[in-house]
């Protein structure tokens, strides 16, 4: 396994914590300390408990990781559009 070689594994966030961490349980059981990807972050992409996501974990930490893709649900649908604000003059 080459050293650039990364883990994917789907989980659900169970925790947010401080600083921008998250514990996610993983589909096999397994709870793990994860940060969002900074592409996440440049595009403030928000993840909040119960959210589904995906998580890259190097074969030598199995303990932390990254979220790279949180999917998409029911509750972003829910929530009401920027676009409905909008006055015309």
């Amino acid at each position: 396994m080459a050293k650039e070689e990364l883990l994917e594994f789907d989980g659900v966030v169970t925790e947010v914590l401080p600083d921008g961490k998250y514990r996610v349980r993983l589909d096999n059981d397994h709870q793990v300390l994860a940060y969002n990807a900074g592409k996440m972050r440049r595009f403030r992409i928000r993840t909040g408990v119960g959210d589904r996501v995906i998580v890259e974990m190097s074969p030598y930490d199995l303990e932390r990781g990254r979220i790279s893709y949180r999917h998409k649900s029911d509750r972003a649908a829910a929530s009401p559009s920027h676009g409905s604000n909008f006055r015309r003059r």
